[in-house]
C-alpha cells in the first residue's frame, strides 16, 4: 500500500529525484505549486530545495506557500525540509544579503566558513560525502535506522545555525568546521543533505519518515 506524501514545487526545487526517492521507498506523492492547490488534510509535507534561500522565499511568497507551511507545521503532522528547504525553516538567512525565512526554528543560516580550523582555505561549496554524527539522540526519529558514521551527500555553501542546540539532530564536520547536517523539533524534520542523491542512508531517512 503507498503511503500519501504532499511535496511543494515552487520553481526551484529539485523536484524529479525527491520524487522518484519517495516513491522507491513506497510513497504517491502528491506535487502542488500554490496555497490553492490545498494541502489542509496532508498527511505530511516535503519542502524540497536548491539554489538560494532568498529566491526560494520569494517563489514560496508569491505562490502563497509560505504560509501554507506555517500553518501545516502547527497541524502536528510530519514536515521534511530538504536542503534549502531545511534552511528555510530557520529565522533568516544571510545568502546575499538579508533575507526572512519561515520562523518556524529560531536561528540563522550563515556562510561555511572559507577556512578549516587551521586555517587552511577549502572548497565552499561544501561538496562531497561526509559522515553524518549524531548532535542529539536518533531513537525516535528518521534518522534512527541509520548508523552514526554513515556518510551523505552534501552540495551548499550556507548552513543552519539553531538558537537552540536541542534542535540539532546531526553534524557533519568539514576539515574541523562543525555544520547542521540535520534538525529535529516535534514534527518538524530537515537535513542539509540530499537524501535523494545519498544512497540508502537517504533511502533510509525518507523510509522512516513516511512511516511517521
Amino acid at each position: 500500500m503507498s503511503v500519501a506524501v504532499t511535496v511543494l514545487d515552487y520553481g526551484i526545487g529539485n523536484l524529479l529525484n525527491v520524487l522518484r526517492a519517495l516513491e522507491h521507498c513506497g510513497a504517491s506523492p502528491t506535487v502542488i505549486d500554490k496555497a490553492s492547490a490545498g494541502a489542509a488534510d496532508a498527511p505530511r509535507l516535503v519542502l524540497p530545495g536548491v539554489g538560494a534561500f532568498g529566491d526560494g522565499m520569494a517563489e514560496l511568497k508569491a505562490r502563497g506557500l509560505d504560509e501554507l507551511v506555517k500553518r501545516f507545521a502547527q497541524t502536528g503532522r510530519p514536515f521534511l525540509g530538504i536542503c534549502v528547504g531545511l534552511q528555510m525553516m530557520f529565522d533568516a538567512s544571510e545568502e546575499m544579503g538579508e533575507h526572512q525565512g519561515l520562523g518556524l526554528l529560531r536561528g540563522r543560516v550563515r556562510a561555511v566558513p572559507p577556512t578549516g580550523m587551521d586555517g587552511v582555505p577549502h572548497r565552499v561549496p561544501h561538496i562531497g560525502w561526509r559522515p553524518l554524527e549524531p548532535a542529539s539522540p536518533w531513537q525516535g526519529t528518521v534518522l534512527e535506522d541509520i548508523p552514526a558514521g554513515e556518510r551523505a551527500y552534501f552540495v551548499h555553501s550556507y548552513a543552519a545555525v539553531p538558537d537552540d542546540e536541542r534542535v540539532r539532530l546531526a553534524d557533519v564536520h568539514y576539515d574541523g568546521r562543525r555544520l547542521c547536517a540535520a534538525v529535529h523539533r516535534d514534527n518538524l524534520y530537515g537535513c542539509q543533505f540530499h537524501p535523494e542523491r545519498s544512497g540508502e542512508a537517504g533511502l533510509r531517512m525518507l523510509r522512516k519518515f513516511l512511516a511517521l
